[in-house]
């Protein structure tokens, strides 16, 4: 863990650009109310200060006022000590992010942790490929889908999967994360949308929303910088990452496309590593937007 001047200094880090963007943010929360509810952190974004201090970074998110996570990683705690942190501070687990393999051969571990966490939704962000993704490796994953969002149901847990781009592999009139969609059982399985890998591998996520606005539970906010052409790798620099609002994804017609389906929870995502200075920046945009 970091000494206590380090983690001051990881929240000074934040202070004069947070500071900054405040009072536009006041200024517009005071004339309009934001289309979303006040947007939560995808951990990743912060693994690198989570992994270093995770009692101050979690004291920093606090003190701009995001109090809902993903957590991706315990970062070498258990599920009941990260509970106990997050609990001090008023902080909630919304959901907890797991490997692949994991929801093939550890299901109750998984589920034990996200009990203890608090987390009412386990998602998975990735399926292990070599090359393109292919129709076998989607069969496969939609028969893990629904035997792990069969267990997890017993939890009173949501099973989601987060596409990563390389699913929009075309298939007969659409995709295979087409395929993954049709295929799972819709009272076990449900998705969550990071718009920057639909609209890398060149899809609008607004079309994909009105397609299936009964699947998607949760949302990342991710931008990708523009001038960059996508694919179907499910891969790009973070480099490409850029503020929210400044590359390539049109969020007022994404978020009010989500107002109309089952998403409830919506988490910044921002690789790059300037996100400590990004982040107020990032949030106080997609708090500017309204319904009008």
């Amino acid at each position: 863990m970091k000494s206590t001047s380090s983690k001051i200094t990881l929240i000074a880090m934040l202070a004069v650009v947070f500071m900054s963007t405040i009072g536009c943010q006041q200024a517009t929360s005071q004339q309009h109310e934001s289309i979303v509810p006040d947007p939560g952190i995808v951990s990743w974004s912060l693994r690198n200060q989570f992994a270093e201090d995770v009692p101050g970074t979690l004291d920093m998110l606090k003190e701009i006022g995001i109090t809902k996570i993903e957590f991706s990683s315990l970062f070498g705690l258990t599920a009941a000590e990260l509970r106990q942190l997050l609990d001090e501070r008023g902080m909630v687990a919304v959901s907890f992010g797991v490997s692949y393999d994991g929801i093939i051969n550890d299901l109750e571990q998984i589920a034990n942790d996200a009990t203890t966490l608090g987390a009412k939704i386990v998602r998975v962000a990735n399926i292990p490929r070599d090359g393109m993704f292919t129709l076998e490796l989607a069969r496969e994953a939609v028969g893990h889908f629904n035997n792990a969002g069969r267990f997890l149901r017993n939890y009173d847990i949501q099973f989601c999967y987060h596409n990563h781009g390389f699913e929009f592999v075309p298939h007969e009139d659409g995709t295979l994360f087409d395929y993954i969609v049709q295929n799972t059982n819709p009272d076990y399985v449900s998705f969550e949308m990071d718009v920057m890998w639909v609209v890398h591998p060149g899809h609008d996520p607004v079309e994909l929303l009105q397609r299936y606005p009964e699947r998607f539970r949760l949302m990342h906010l991710r931008d990708l910088k523009k001038g960059v052409v996508g694919d179907l790798t499910g891969g790009t620099p973070i480099e490409n990452d850029v503020i929210l609002g400044t590359g390539q994804v049109d969020f007022p017609s994404v978020l009010r496309a989500a107002m109309d389906t089952n998403i409830e929870y919506f988490f910044i995502e921002d690789g790059h590593p300037d996100v400590v200075a990004r982040l107020p920046e990032s949030r106080a945009y997609i708090l500017s937007i309204t319904a009008e």
